[in-house]
């Protein structure tokens, strides 16, 4: 197996380096002009990435989840502790969950003990500036606040430890602690593993400190997963947080919105999906691989059921499983795809930030509008027909009032911006997540909350070579990042702040509903699986399976023996010998290899093994900017210090003239 670590990404990565260095500054059509590829900063680290998931493709899906997962050390002023979740709090998680899937859907997911099956115990991170901490535990009067975070990875890869650099700079922003969940990952953890796991870490947050003193906070799969969890506290009367921020969501699993298809030069998002080398954990086994055993005693793995399309009039059936998170029967579930919510209605007030030029755009400038007005988007009936539960329909028949939603899109930008956090668009991002966690926090909790505005502490950029020309855009200005912040949030009409963002930070309308073409869609079209994607990744399968083609019959044949191996067991007793998990998940092989270290550690959590000298490197390009800014905050308030001190010295001579 070849070597996934730092010497090979580098190795991979340098020709892209140089390359893109050339092309931006031979840029003589001037294609990138007023767009955040202007900055090079910025054209390096999307083509970085981009570079990184082609390499990672060559690799297995194991080999991402170790590298991401490894232990990355933080700098000095950053304080963290771990924190066990106790039992109590996962036996009520999975209540909830269980209560929210229904009888019909527990049945769906292969029942309701395989996935609480773990490894390793559930635990989250704390993350603080330590200036913060030792003001916190010194002075237990202040109210605390917390930002609760779920990390992306498209459910199958990253770690706390990865995102860590950019969690720690929310934390500075907001003056805030965050408590990011190490939950498990897919294939080996598939649904619905992650948000029971994430659930667990929320109730047990609430538990220490008042829900109005935390705001959810969520990137990509992450911001999906907290979609659904907040519609499962929304509909199980559990208490609500003050606000929530999702970053560029993954809500709709089927990819039926026309932004998937319409180009990814702007963003580092394989068009065709994910695919990898093939390994135990990916990809699972066919229909035809896990059909029912003659011994009607033993239950089979629960199959990948086939979802069919027409392309170019013919019709196509994928008999293999397309995303790792679930099996392609469960990807329009309203759990998985939050899009398909029959109402988003009667949540806490949502930010959602969006990238224009990302693939995902359309779905997450969607369900902006859905959650803002539940009436004028309805999830189309037939959906209904697949939830026998009538949890659906009786979500709707409460007649949940319109949520409150901010949402952000910023032209050009990629996937998840606030992941260059060294670029301007994602220091942009991070100061209207800090803005809109104080204002949330401040409602919730009827108190002043102010972040810090000042520019010559916090720098956004000093770079003003590619600002946009009087007249590019003909949309009305209606103000500036810099110059907003907590205090002055803009009012919302209709439930709604709808912001257009250039590179320079500045705000424009968005254009109205009837100019955007995800907005267009019919009800019956959302949630719909479409021909083209459904080509591409076809397209891309094909290529795959002819490159690695030697490893997947190796692959087959330890999964023959499996197979042999699981009909001569004993049937478990009790409940679990009625499960049947999905052909992934690493429940269904655990009594026949050896767990709890190596990729399924890393499915399981992150952290593990040798600190990763790329990903520190990463990390120290990601908070360098924390670092001149904390600095620029001691001369300042050493400055202020000298002032105060020579205001008091001259107060006493003049009181002992006089």
């Amino acid at each position: 197996m070849s070597p996934f670590n730092t010497f090979t990404v580098a190795s991979a990565a340098a020709p892209t380096i140089v390359g893109t260095a050339f092309s931006h500054f031979l840029d003589n059509n001037k294609l990138l002009e007023n767009t955040p590829k202007a900055s090079l900063s910025y054209h390096e680290g999307v083509e970085l990435i981009r570079k990184f998931l082609i390499h990672a493709s060559q690799h297995t899906v194991e080999q991402l989840q170790a590298f991401t997962a490894q232990y990355v050390p933080h700098p000095i002023w950053v304080h963290t502790e771990d924190e066990s979740i106790p039992a109590e709090f996962l036996e009520r998680s999975a209540a909830h969950v269980v209560e929210q899937l229904g009888t019909d859907g527990v049945e769906r997911v292969g029942g309701k003990q395989w996935w609480k099956w773990t490894p390793k115990k559930l635990t989250a991170e704390w993350i603080e500036m330590r200036k913060d901490w030792w003001t916190r535990t010194r002075h237990p009067e202040i109210l605390p606040r917390t930002m609760f975070y779920v990390h992306g990875g498209g459910y199958f890869f990253g770690s706390v430890d990865e995102h860590r650099y950019q969690l720690q700079r929310h934390a500075r922003k907001l003056k805030a602690r965050v408590f990011a969940p190490r939950y498990r990952l897919a294939p080996q953890f598939p649904f619905p593993c992650a948000i029971y796991d994430a659930l667990a870490c929320y109730l047990y947050l609430i538990s220490i400190q008042s829900p109005e003193t935390v705001i959810v906070a969520g990137d990509s799969a992450g911001g999906g997963m907290l979609l659904s969890l907040l519609v499962i506290l929304r509909d199980q009367g559990l208490p609500m947080p003050a606000g929530a921020v999702l970053i560029s969501p993954w809500v709709d699993l089927c990819h039926s919105f026309p932004s998937i298809v319409a180009g990814n030069e702007h963003d580092f998002m394989p068009p065709h999906g994910f695919f990898h080398k093939p390994s135990r954990a990916w990809p699972p086994p066919t229909g035809e691989d896990v059909e029912a055993p003659t011994d009607s005693e033993k239950p089979p793995i629960i199959p990948v059921h086939k979802k069919a399309v027409t392309i170019a009039g013919n019709l196509v059936t994928l008999k293999d499983q397309i995303h790792m998170y679930t099996t392609n029967d469960l990807m329009d579930h309203p759990l998985v795809s939050p899009v398909l919510q029959s109402t988003l209605g009667g949540l806490p007030p949502l930010l959602i930030m969006t990238g224009g030029g990302e693939i995902l755009r359309d779905e997450q400038i969607y369900i902006a509008h859905k959650a803002a007005g539940p009436d004028k988007y309805p999830t189309w009936p037939d959906h209904f027909a697949k939830d026998p539960s009538g949890r659906q329909e009786a979500a709707l028949e409460k007649n949940y009032p319109p949520t409150r939603v901010w949402l952000q899109v910023h032209d050009g930008c990629c996937h998840v911006t606030p992941t260059l956090s060294f670029t301007r668009p994602a220091k942009l991002m991070f100061r209207v997540i800090a803005h809109f966690g104080a204002w949330a926090l401040s409602n919730a909790t009827s108190t002043s909350i102010k972040v810090d505005e000042d520019d010559d502490i916090s720098l956004i950029s000093t770079d003003e070579n590619s600002a946009v020309p009087p007249g590019h855009h003909k949309l009305r200005q209606t103000g500036t990042i810099k110059g907003s912040n907590s205090q002055n949030v803009p009012p919302f009409e209709d439930n709604m702040i709808r912001q257009r963002v250039d590179h320079q930070g500045r705000i424009f309308e968005l254009p109205p509903v009837q100019e955007l073409p995800g907005m267009q869609l019919a009800p019956d079209q959302i949630g719909v699986i479409k021909p083209e994607p459904v080509r591409r990744w076809l397209e891309a399968k094909t290529k795959s399976d002819a490159k690695f083609s030697k490893a997947m019959k190796g692959v087959e044949k330890k999964r023959a023996k499996e197979m042999l191996a699981m009909l001569q067991e004993e049937k478990p007793e009790g409940e679990e010998g009625r499960e049947r998990p999905p052909p992934s998940a690493l429940f269904g092989r655990m009594k026949r290899e050896k767990v709890g270290e190596g990729a399924a550690a890393a499915a399981a959590s992150g952290g593990i093994g040798r600190s990763s000298l790329g990903l520190r490197f990463w990390s120290l390009m990601g908070y360098s900017h924390d670092e001149k800014t904390m600095a620029r905050e001691e001369k300042a308030e050493a400055k202020a210090e000298v002032a105060e001190g020579a205001q008091r010295s001259s107060g006493a001579i003049r009181k002992k003239d006089e």
